[in-house]
């Protein structure tokens, strides 16, 4: 099979636990760009998490917000958000549980709390910038994805909200809020359609738990050295860690790159 795009993730893939690209990494994205290749970014993270690491990459198309939102060359391609019902019955348990939320638009995210060191600690994990403090900025704009902090031991009190919603952990303190059967899988998917790619012509590399789909909906799924234990056994491959040329060693088993 001839391979012609690659889709990547960023945190633990595309990026080490300090937040930087390997510069392996940089140099086998640009060599698979010349092959004609098309390489995306497929993160959870919001648009304007990731700008500056697609400009370091050599990327400018994503599907962001584990899969809520396209952009292809600079164009959006396709959106997905979440009801306004789902979320307010997100805001209630949320509230009844004194678990704080941090809601994420196209172009912003506000926390209905003020300073609170879950949101503080998970947020600061991924050495972006704070969220501002609005309770209300789910009620006004469109929201695809949402933070809600609490520790695992809390997480069966959402149990009654998994028919709308879909919660994924990507932090201790920290998981991903989205509609009922959401993923990357869904952006991966549009984008590959306007394109007129099959699946069978895609290769994904991923390591976190909003993988799976994403390995299952292309042709290659690669599996860094460093996933958490669970995703390995939705990975065609398990390359090499973030660190130890983990990038360049799948594209090479894909057949994309030289040895």
């Amino acid at each position: 099979m001839t391979y012609k795009i690659v889709f990547f993730d960023i945190d633990g893939t595309l990026v080490n636990e300090e937040k930087q690209i390997p510069a392996d990494t940089v140099k086998a994205i640009a060599e698979l760009k010349e092959t004609g290749v098309e390489p995306v970014i497929a993160t959870g993270r919001a648009p304007y998490f990731i700008k500056s690491l697609a400009e370091e990459a050599g990327i400018s198309s994503f599907v962001s917000l584990n899969g809520g939102y396209v952009v292809y060359k600079g164009e959006p391609l396709y959106s997905r958000i979440i009801p306004k019902s789902s979320l307010e019955a997100l805001v209630k348990l949320a509230a009844e549980h004194k678990h704080s939320l941090v809601f994420e638009g196209e172009h912003a995210f506000f926390a209905d709390t003020e300073d609170h060191p879950f949101i503080t600690e998970s947020v600061m994990s991924l050495k972006v910038d704070m969220p501002g403090y609005n309770p209300d900025f789910w009620r006004t704009d469109d929201i695809y994805q949402v933070f809600l902090h609490c520790e695992s031991k809390d997480e069966h009190l959402y149990e009654s909200l998994l028919n709308e919603l879909k919660l994924i952990r990507w932090h201790p303190q920290a998981m991903d809020v989205l509609p009922a059967g959401g993923s990357k899988a869904q952006g991966i998917e549009a984008l590959l359609d306007k394109l007129g790619l099959t699946k069978e012509e895609a290769v994904a590399f991923g390591d976190g738990l909003n993988d799976k789909e994403m390995l299952e909906a292309v042709g290659f799924g690669v599996a860094m050295g460093n996933s958490h234990p669970d995703l390995l056994p939705y990975a065609d491959y398990v390359t090499t860690d973030v660190n130890e040329g983990g990038i360049r060693n799948g594209l090479i088993k894909a057949g994309l790159l030289k040895g």
